[in-house]
């Protein structure tokens, strides 16, 4: 089954969640909590994590998480399984505990723009309150949800594993004690309502996708990527809206090279009209359809083809006519060169 693209770097930033098979309650008692807890200080010791924020909920969790070293993988294939199988033998069962692979989005964690840095915090911490256990009408203050690393920035002595400073700075707070409770002043407030605990804004930003920061930051995460992951996309083993950005990046590198080699004009309205250059067009289609997993429309769209059918016969017609095959090939070498 294709998995989804992991982007691994020293210093990285990532918003974590996991899930129980199935919506199943993955911490149904006080010792699932303690032990998740224990494990996730021993991951953050064997692999240097530094976590920012985190909440425990019934059947899933949240962490705001930096890996100082590109380890993310390794440190959760290890955190999950763990404590997934001490769950299993505490009930006297075999099967899976977390519903398919975590979710891992990267966050712009760039200490002069803290946006990101709070709207993940804030989501996290917040979480609680959006499933009714405490804050809103409950009477119950954030803080009495121990489940959480809030506490910690309000009152509760912190784990050495969790950094407070990040958040706090994000904000323009002093990291000392009244930094801290002014925080914590502050979420208690948004807590009170259950419904605006998120803007419209920072809803719109987490769920854009597989990064949250601005577009020249996932431009930067996509330039980040080694060779590899285009191998890799090509053999289908990876999957999700970072490859398929992934893709459309490097279609559209192709074709801007492409298309001046081949001295058509760069962009789709001045290629308008399938009957124009049509070899041409035929040969870049085959071109992008054989190094990316750009979707047909995407390629029609770009190079003004029309329809997703007439990519399918211009990539078919490439691969029977002998001369459209030579150019092809010859078309590759001569981009090749230039790398």
């Amino acid at each position: 089954m294709a998995r989804p693209l992991r982007y691994e770097a020293p210093g990285a930033v990532y918003h974590v969640m996991a899930r129980g098979d199935g919506g199943r309650e993955v911490f149904e008692n006080e010792v699932d909590r303690k032990v998740w807890l224990e494990r996730l200080g021993e991951v953050c010791g064997s692999y240097g994590w530094r976590v920012h924020a985190w909440v425990m909920m019934g059947n899933h969790f949240h962490l705001l998480l930096e890996t100082p070293e590109a380890n993310l993988v390794g440190g959760m294939k290890w955190f999950m399984g763990v404590y997934a199988q001490a769950w299993n033998r505490r009930r006297k069962r075999r099967g899976h505990v977390f519903q398919g692979r975590y979710k891992a989005v990267v966050v712009n964690g760039e200490e002069s723009d803290g946006c990101y840095f709070r709207i993940v915090a804030d989501y996290i911490h917040l979480n609680p309150v959006r499933s009714g256990w405490v804050g809103g009408r409950t009477g119950k203050r954030l803080a009495e949800w121990e489940w959480s690393s809030f506490p910690s920035y309000g009152r509760r002595k912190a784990p050495d594993w969790l950094e407070t400073g990040r958040v706090i700075g994000a904000f323009q707070l002093s990291a000392d004690g009244q930094g801290r409770r002014a925080y914590a002043g502050y979420l208690e407030e948004r807590a009170k309502d259950r419904e605006g605990t998120l803007t419209d804004d920072s809803l719109k930003a987490l769920r854009r996708g597989w990064y949250l920061g601005e577009e020249d930051f996932g431009g930067r995460v996509l330039d980040s990527l080694d060779g590899s992951v285009s191998a890799k996309r090509r053999k289908g083993s990876l999957r999700g809206s970072a490859a398929k950005a992934h893709d459309e990046a490097e279609a559209e590198r192709l074709l801007k090279r492409g298309l001046k080699e081949l001295g058509l004009p760069g962009r789709a309205v001045e290629l308008a009209g399938w009957g124009k250059w049509q070899d041409e067009k035929s040969l870049l289609a085959a071109l992008v359809r054989k190094r990316t997993g750009v979707r047909n429309r995407w390629v029609a769209d770009r190079l003004a083809m029309g329809s997703e059918g007439n990519v399918t016969r211009a990539v078919r017609r490439v691969r029977e006519d002998a001369g459209l095959g030579r150019r092809l090939r010859k078309l590759e070498q001569m981009l090749e060169k230039r790398d």
